[in-house]
């Protein structure tokens, strides 16, 4: 059992370091790739780097239903108020 989930982290840590990676491929590659796609794939990126902190490193993928819906919440609000502020700057 401790085999098994030292495997698990052991990929999901090669993972995280294969999308770090990828935001230099992103931008070093130009002529790959435009900036828009660079970007796209950066905020892809770290998207799932970051569900696959949340989900695995900090174990929320074993939590309650509940506390992951309050956390879903949470982080909704979060970008809504980001965006009213981005918006309220003049």
């Amino acid at each position: 059992m401790a085999s098994d989930s030292i495997k698990l982290y052991a990929l999901i840590y090669v993972a995280l370091v294969g999308l770090a990676t990828s935001k230099f491929v992103f931008f070093e590659f130009d002529q790959f790739f435009t900036y828009e796609q660079a970007f796209a794939g950066t905020m892809g990126a770290a998207a799932l780097k970051g569900a696959l902190i949340v989900g695995y490193y900090q174990h929320l993928k074993w939590e309650n239903r509940s506390l992951t819906y309050l956390m879903a919440i949470a982080l909704a609000f979060a970008l809504l108020l980001m965006a009213a502020a981005t918006y309220s700057i003049t």
